[in-house]
C-alpha cells in the first residue's frame, strides 16, 4: 500500500533514495505513461503509443518497455539500457502534491511515497544537507516534477485537438518471435499518417502555433522502435 507524505527537511533528514534500476526497485513494467513534452527524447528509444485510461476514458500516451506483462525489456543487469527514462519512472517514488494556505493560492509541493522500496536512510542519494538544504538530487528532482506537471496540465489540450482531427485510431499487432511464440498487441492507439499527411494549411498552422505539430511527428518516428523492442525479446530467448 503506497503511503504519500509531504516531504520536509525534519521528518526526512535522514531520507535517502536508491536511483538503481531494477525489477525489485518497481521497474518490471511493460509500459508507462508518457507526456508530448519528452516524446521528442523518447522517440530515440521507444514506441509511443496512445491508450484510453480506464478510469475516465480520456487518451494518454504511453512509452512501450516490453511486449507482455511484467516484462521491461531495457532493464539489464547493469541497469537501464536507454540514455532517455521516461520522466514518470525517473522521478519515483516522489509525486507533485498541492498545499493551500487560507487566502492564498494553492502551491505545489512534494510528496514522497515511504512505501517505496527506493525509500532507505543508509544507501542511495541524500534528499537533505546536514543543515537542512536540498541537495543536487532533489533539485534535480524537483526540476523533473515540475516538466511532469507542465506534461500533465498540457495534455489534455493536446489530446482534444488531436481526436477533433480524427488522427488517432486504433491499432494491433502480431509478432512471432524466433523461438516461435506469438504475441498480440492489443488496445492501443496510433497517429493516423495518411490524415495527418493531408491535414490543410490551417490545421497545420493551428497545430504548429499551439506545440502539437512536433510531437505528433515524433510519436509517428517512434515507431520504428518496435524493431528494436522484438530484437531485445529475441536476444533474451
Amino acid at each position: 500500500m503506497t503511503q504519500h507524505v509531504l516531504l520536509n527537511n525534519i521528518d526526512h533528514k535522514d531520507l535517502r533514495i536508491i536511483a538503481d534500476r531494477s525489477a525489485v526497485l518497481g521497474d518490471a513494467v511493460m509500459s508507462c505513461v508518457a507526456f508530448p513534452n519528452e516524446f521528442r527524447n523518447l522517440q530515440a528509444h521507444y514506441p509511443i503509443f496512445f491508450q484510453k485510461d480506464p478510469q475516465n476514458g480520456a487518451f494518454q500516451a504511453i512509452a512501450l518497455l516490453g511486449l507482455e506483462r511484467g516484462e521491461n525489456l531495457f532493464l539489464t543487469d547493469k541497469g537501464w539500457n536507454a540514455h532517455y527514462m521516461p520522466m514518470v519512472l525517473e522521478m519515483q517514488p516522489f509525486l507533485i502534491g498541492t498545499q493551500s494556505r487560507p487566502g492564498e493560492e494553492a502551491e505545489r509541493v512534494i510528496h514522497v511515497d515511504m512505501s517505496s522500496p527506493r525509500v532507505s536512510e543508509s544507501e542511495g542519494h541524500a534528499v537533505f544537507l546536514p543543515h537542512g538544504g536540498n541537495t543536487p538530487f532533489l533539485e534535480y528532482i524537483a526540476s523533473l516534477l515540475e516538466q511532469v506537471h507542465i506534461g500533465a496540465s498540457a495534455s489534455a489540450a493536446f489530446y482534444e485537438a488531436v481526436d477533433a482531427l480524427g488522427l488517432l485510431e486504433p491499432f494491433a499487432l502480431d509478432i512471432e518471435l524466433k523461438d516461435g511464440r506469438k504475441n498480440r498487441l492489443t488496445g492501443f492507439y496510433t497517429i493516423n499518417e495518411e490524415k495527418l499527411y493531408a491535414l490543410g494549411g490551417d490545421d497545420l498552422s493551428e497545430l504548429n502555433q499551439k506545440g502539437y505539430l512536433q510531437p505528433l511527428f515524433m510519436a509517428v518516428a517512434s515507431l520504428s522502435n518496435l524493431r528494436d523492442l522484438i530484437e531485445r525479446k529475441n536476444q533474451r530467448l
